[in-house]
This record gives structure tokens, sequence and C-alpha cells, in this order.
């Protein structure tokens, strides 16, 4: 029996960091992998997903060309062109984690992984072949998949998962998306852009229910200026697939109303992969789907952890990679400081994009803190204005007493790039009067970071 210092289940951004990290502290590693790897994140997830919003992007800057003053004549969506390009970004991420595993020495162990008592995986092939490995430790990273809400179920025709989505064979006229996540509004945004008919139904009273309301509001106005039908505090009660398309029945505040979509897109949240691999027989521990770890991912049996979406973190590529580190650095016997997952930056890629981190303004106050808050428009940055994309805002808060920087939450072009700021200068403590006086360059997006800070001390400039 092949025997590793460590095996890794599952080679998504969590197990295939902590492979790499582990390699690279002297351990003999294998992963189990049983479809592409890069998991969900690369293969369905985050990157062929950006892949698909940036040429949405593209095409709505070719529909407003004249505003940048080019005349473009002619120009058509080739449905089947984007989402080609799209499986070639992710084909080209998931052979580049491949380079990575020969680079760093990591074995491949492609089958479906199971744990088994005595620190054993059985791997079992595409044939059915069933291979046991012994190791020292098993880091189990298998990730997540579509949720389904009981009375609507994937068929992967007519009600599809996002994985669907992203290669459909033709562009739907219209759809009907359920849920206001990450996911749903990313989508919605695609294919409105491109011509579809979006109505999204959302459960919460606002949508991206997670961000701050204001920030909620805005992409709430962005989304109807742009034609989408958004329906809030609403719930799809049935979907009848029995026709040409689908008539959709929803229940809203102001009673029943009946949609007909070409697509319905289930976007309601992410269930865990831990059915059929063995916890159960080791005896390790789950709670409401997700397996219970310490904060350095050890689960109640020794040498077993689990890291990413399957433990009651945040379903987050980032955050599964920075488990998986600090759980193979604390296997290592080094001394990781554990994850704060109060300063995990959240971020959504439709456009506008959302980013933010810490505490909403709702949140800080339901804490305790006195705060102040501070808020900039981009309809005041001068490289906004130039570039043509000023919807949305900036808004930071902080704690009255000490300057603390408690949260921020941005909505606007590249606002994804901007959030990392605030993460390091609360990694830092750093205060509101330092982001201030931290010389910001003009023109650009994230000056509007100081200027709301400035606003918070009122001392901001431009508005």
């Amino acid at each position: 029996m092949t025997k590793y210092d460590l095996i890794v289940i599952g080679s998504g951004p969590g197990g295939y960091v902590a492979a790499i990290r582990a390699s690279q502290l002297g351990m003999k590693v294998g992963v189990v992998e049983k479809e592409e790897l890069g998991g969900i994140c690369l293969n369905w997830g985050c990157i062929p997903t950006k892949a698909l919003l940036k040429s949405a992007q593209v095409f709505e800057y070719i529909k407003h060309s004249k505003d940048y003053g080019i005349n473009i004549p002619n120009f058509e969506v080739d449905f089947n062109g984007m989402i080609s390009r799209s499986r070639g970004v992710a084909g080209s991420m998931s052979k580049g984690v491949e380079f990575l595993f020969k680079k760093n020495k990591i074995d491949k162990l492609m089958g479906f992984g199971k744990v088994k008592k005595g620190k054993i995986v059985e791997v079992t092939d595409a044939e059915g072949k069933k291979t046991d490995y012994a190791t020292d430790h098993i880091i189990i990273a298998t990730g997540g998949r579509s949720r389904e809400l009981p009375n609507i179920k994937i068929d992967n025709q007519k009600i599809i998962g996002y994985r669907k989505a992203m290669f459909l064979d033709k562009q739907p006229k219209s759809m009907v998306i359920i849920g206001s996540g990450a996911i749903g509004v990313e989508f919605a945004y695609f294919y409105n852009t491109i011509g579809t008919k979006v109505t999204i139904v959302e459960f919460m009273p606002n949508i991206v229910p997670v961000e701050d309301e204001e920030v909620s509001k805005q992409l709430e106005r962005s989304f109807k200026k742009d034609g989408m039908t958004i329906m809030t505090s609403s719930t799809v009660e049935a979907v009848d697939t029995s026709g040409e398309g689908c008539k959709v029945t929803v229940k809203t505040p102001k009673g029943i109303e009946y949609i007909d979509c070409d697509i319905v897109l289930s976007a309601v949240g992410v269930a865990t992969n831990i059915e059929g691999i063995g916890l159960e027989d080791v005896g390790i521990k789950t709670e409401k789907g997700k397996v219970i770890v310490d904060e350095y991912y050890r689960t109640n049996v020794a040498g077993y952890y689990a890291i990413g979406d399957i433990t009651p973190g945040q379903a987050l590529a980032h955050v599964a990679s920075a488990e998986g580190i600090i759980c193979v650095e604390k296997i290592a016997g080094h001394h990781p400081e554990p994850l704060n997952y109060n300063n995990i930056p959240g971020c959504t890629y439709c456009v506008p994009e959302i980013a933010s981190v810490g505490y909403t303004e709702k949140a800080a106050k339901e804490a305790g803190y006195e705060i102040k808050v501070g808020k900039f428009p981009f309809s005041a940055s001068g490289k906004a204005k130039a570039g043509g994309n000023y919807d949305g805002f900036v808004k930071v808060i902080f704690d009255a007493k000490y300057g603390e920087f408690l949260g921020a939450h941005m909505i606007g072009a590249n606002v994804t790039e901007m959030i990392a700021e605030v993460v390091v200068a609360r990694k830092l403590e750093t205060t509101g009067h330092e982001i201030i006086k931290s010389v910001h360059p003009h023109p650009t997006m994230s000056e509007a970071i100081m200027e709301a800070a400035a606003a918070a001390y009122g001392e901001v400039i431009h508005l």
C-alpha cells in the first residue's frame, strides 16, 4: 500500500493550495480528484463566470461606444463564442494547477475519495476499481454544489443550476433567477446584458441580502435601470415545465403572480459534498451539513481535517485557500495565526461590482459600537466620470471612540480590486485618520476610500 505524509481529498482552491503548501514544507502529498484539477472554482465557478462577465462587459461597452466617441455600426452577440471562450479560460487554469502539481511533485489520484478508519483513503476510479492509500494526515476538501429547493428540482433542461448556466446550447430569450446572492446577480447581469429578459425572485426584502442595505438598494436601482425585473420578499411556489417553456408561480406581497420564461436558474445557495465519503464510518462529527472543526481545522478524530465549503466558515475560494495553508502549517509544527473570519472580503462581480469586509452599519450598531460613517459617491470621482462608470459609492464605518476600522462597503466599477486596501488596513489595526493622511493617487477610483474616511470625520474635500 502506497504511503503518504498527507492525502487531500478534493483539488479545489482549498485542496490544491493545501497540497502545494504541504509539499513546500517537505511532505509527500497525494491529492484525490474525481473530475478536473482546480475543482468547481477553476472549472465551473469563480474563473469561467468571470470570463462570461467580461464578454458581457465588452458587449456593453460596444453598445455604448458612441458615448466614448466611437461609432461601431454593426455588432451582435455570439453566445456560443462567449461560452467557448469561458470554457477555454477554465481549461487553461486547470492545466496550470496540473503544472503546479508536477512542479511540487504532488501525486494526482484520480477517482472518488472515501476516508476509512486508520488514516486510510479509498479511491474508486472511473472503472470502479478501488485502491487504498495510507497516510499520516487526511484533509477533506470536497467543496459544494448547487442547493436545490424541495419543490423545484433541477432537471438541467428547463430548471438549471449555476453549472448548466455556463454552457447552455443557446441563449434563452427569458430567464427567472431564484435567489440574488453572488451567483444569482452575476448571471442576472450576464444574461440581461446580452439581451435575455431577466427576472430575479428573492425571498428576503433586499437583493444581495448579506450586503449593507445601502449597497443592496443601489444594486436594485442599477439593475432596474438596465431593464431587469426585481421581485423581493417573494418566493417561487412552483414551476410548470409541461409546456414549451416554464410557467413560474411567484408568491409576492401583493399576491400570486405568474411568469412565463424559457429557463429557470436556481441560485439559492450551496450544499456541501459530504455524502458517501466515509465520515460516519470514521466517526467524524457534522452539524447541519457541515464538518465540525477547531481553529486549525482538526476534526474530532485525530489525523482527519476539513477545510473549505464543508466547514462552518464562509463558502469562498479565498477562505478555503487560507484555511488550507493554516491547516497544513499547523500539521507541520508551525504556529500559524487562526483566521479572523470578520476580516474576510466578499466580492460580487456583476456590474456595478460589490465588495465588502467587516461590519455593516446595522451589525456595528447591534454589536454596541458608537460609530462614525462616511460615504463618497462615484458621481463625485473624476476617474469614475472619465470612465463612464459612476454608479455607486464607498461607505466606511469607524468606531467613534478609538477610530478602529470596523467595515467598508463598496459598489461600483473595479471595487473588487479596491477592497484589499481595507482588508490590509484592518489587519494592521489602521485608524480612520491614518487612512485620511495616507496620500492616494489622483485620479483613481481608490481615492474614494480616503474621501469616504474623510467624510466620516467631517474633513471631506470633494463633496
